[in-house]
């Protein structure tokens, strides 16, 4: 792994907060599974649900659009957690966001299971999936930036960049695990619901974990720190990071709200929102592509498993992109986005174009290493054009922007793939093309972003 920080170095000094005492191994470890568990829980589910979606023979788009609430969700609760994290505690956020990662993982689990038993229509299966599915999107928004904003109070201004990339680098590590071992999770007495439930236990684990060994933290001292949402090492520094941030008289007062129109983060937001939905569209379609072109329909397992190597390759892709090649290249934001959708044109393609299981694997890796360079790209912009008293109000933006991609696009990108089958990788290709020309005319240059910062 690139660049990984060592937990020696993190805690070598100790934050500027009165109240923060540095963070160990073992707490660092809690934090890191409660990112590791939602990520691979949720890489799981997508794994599962086309299969689960033809056994009880729902329309490919209403499996999709099944997500679209709880994405809408996260979208407006995102934001208003991260700001609640400096005065509720950010330890009581974490247990509120695990509380509705596993309620929501148990219950949609349920709804799958006694839907695949015949208890009530494949209709009424779905919709009490998508209103289960609805406590992850309102209350799991809740767990991340409150383990961002936990480090950032905890560890020197020089180790901080290092160790929130360490936590985010969990999130990535997780969409690796999760559809690795989904079909291992699979037992004759649960059947396709299996999983679900497997990780609704791993979530109440890791609550008892938080539980146990991470201490409660005093919301009267606001986290300062860097947030950042993907491993990236063109983040700010410590040389990055104004003095007029560390005054007394600026820790004493929260920063004004960051707004959307901000004229400083509109151009890496609209850069996020093209970039996210193209993703989105191949996301949402893959799962069913897979079955339908290697003829897997009638065979679940089997499509189960090779869902799960595709997004393998997908998600090892865009870890070698995040841990590998930003920072041995020492990509700015500007650079990572264009080149990102070079790569993610180019992927988008050849999956229209692929009808083996080789080409779409080839064709999925490329895409998703474009769009891992395009996401941290996207965020390392946001941040970088903010003062670092700001990092909290953009973090929780960068998260809204995220979520809003996957409402309306998953579904747009099966209703596509009905009609013409390569067409919503056409739209993505599309899209990624558009991007490359707009951000190479519209986004500042990483230069004189590193300067301005």
């Amino acid at each position: 792994m690139a660049d990984s920080p060592d937990i020696d170095s993190v805690n070598r000094k100790t934050s500027s907060y009165p109240d923060a005492k540095p963070i160990d191994s073992t707490r660092m470890a809690v934090l890191f599974s409660v990112m590791l568990v939602t990520a691979s829980g949720n890489t799981a589910m997508q794994s599962i649900l086309p299969t689960i979606g033809t056994q009880l023979d729902i329309p490919d788009f209403w499996v999709s659009a099944a997500f679209s609430w709880s994405a809408l969700l996260w979208v407006y609760t995102a934001p208003k957690w991260a700001r609640q994290s400096d005065h509720r505690g950010r330890k009581a956020l974490m247990r509120l966001g695990m509380i509705g990662f596993t309620a929501s993982f148990a219950l949609a689990g349920l709804a799958l299971f006694l839907g695949l038993l015949g208890w009530y229509s494949a209709l009424w299966t779905f919709i009490l999936f998508a209103f289960f599915r609805s406590l992850y999107g309102g209350l799991g928004s809740a767990a991340p930036p409150a383990v961002q904003a936990y480090v950032a109070a905890r560890t020197a201004r020089a180790d901080r960049t290092k160790a929130l990339s360490l936590i985010a680098s969990s999130f990535g590590l997780g969409t690796i695990v999760g559809p690795a071992i989904a079909p291992l999770l699979i037992l004759p007495a649960l059947g396709l619901s299996s999983p679900m439930f497997a990780f609704a236990a791993i979530g109440l684990l890791v609550m008892v974990a938080l539980a146990l060994k991470l201490p409660n933290d005093n919301p009267g001292y606001a986290a300062r720190g860097v947030v950042t949402s993907e491993p990236y090492s063109s983040a700010p520094s410590a040389n990055s990071l104004k003095d007029e941030d560390d005054s007394s008289e600026a820790e004493s007062k929260l920063p004004p709200q960051l707004r959307w129109g901000d004229d400083r983060i509109k151009p890496w937001l609209i850069t996020g929102i093209l970039g996210g939905n193209a993703h989105a569209l191949i996301l949402g379609v893959v799962g069913f592509l897979v079955l339908d072109r290697l003829a897997l329909r009638a065979d679940p397992e089997m499509g189960i498993q090779m869902t799960g190597i595709v997004l393998m390759a997908g998600a090892a892709a865009t870890l070698l992109a995040q841990w590998g090649l930003i920072p041995l290249l020492q990509m700015g934001p500007r650079s990572s986005i264009l080149w990102g959708m070079v790569l993610g044109a180019l992927g988008c393609f050849i999956i229209g174009m692929s009808h083996d299981l080789h080409g779409i694997i080839i064709g999925f890796a490329i895409a998703s290493l474009g769009f891992g360079l395009f996401r941290p790209g996207f965020t390392a912009g946001a941040s970088l054009a903010v003062k670092r008293s700001e990092q909290n109000g953009v973090a929780g933006i960068v998260a809204s922007v995220n979520g809003m991609a996957f409402i309306a696009s998953p579904a747009l990108g099966v209703l596509l793939y009905t009609y013409a089958g390569p067409l919503p990788f056409w739209l993505a290709t599309t899209v990624c093309v558009f991007l490359f020309g707009w951000g190479f005319k519209t986004l500042k240059l990483d230069d004189r972003m590193t300067a301005e910062s």
